[in-house]
């Protein structure tokens, strides 16, 4: 793998360890059934929506790292594609979290949007990568 791949597979499984303890947060409210948690079934979907985004997306990003070095791309496309699909998994968990970061927040607030922008990153990373591996 590249240095750039390495480097970028680097800091993604730094990142499992805050998904890690995310997902020990989302047991520890459960457990001490934590007001605005358990009673409130936007914030509860969502909040598990980030944290199963953060993870399989980290995966998948970590998972496409040896690719990139592979495509028959320019080495400023090569970067763009890494950041790109490192986006996804920082963008599209934050929009779920904190759209809904208070207790009592029934509703999604504007900050929702951060989830579509990580899924555009994801769109445009991976399309760019497949084609210059095709």
């Amino acid at each position: 793998m590249s240095p750039a791949s390495l480097s970028t597979a680097g800091v993604l499984l730094i990142t499992v360890t805050a998904v890690a303890l995310g997902g020990a947060s989302l047991l520890s409210f459960i457990g001490r059934r934590t007001p605005g948690y358990l009673d409130n079934p936007v914030r509860r979907g969502l909040w598990r929506a980030g944290h199963a985004h953060a993870g399989v997306l980290v995966l998948f990003a970590l998972a496409a790292m040896p690719y990139v070095d592979q495509a028959d791309l320019s080495d400023g496309l090569k970067g763009l594609v890494r950041a790109l699909i490192v986006a996804a998994p920082i963008l599209m968990p934050l929009g779920f979290f904190l759209s809904v970061l208070r207790p009592g927040d029934t509703r999604p607030n504007k900050l929702i949007w951060l989830t579509g922008l990580g899924g555009l990153c994801l769109a445009a990373g991976t399309l760019l990568l497949g084609v210059g591996l095709v």
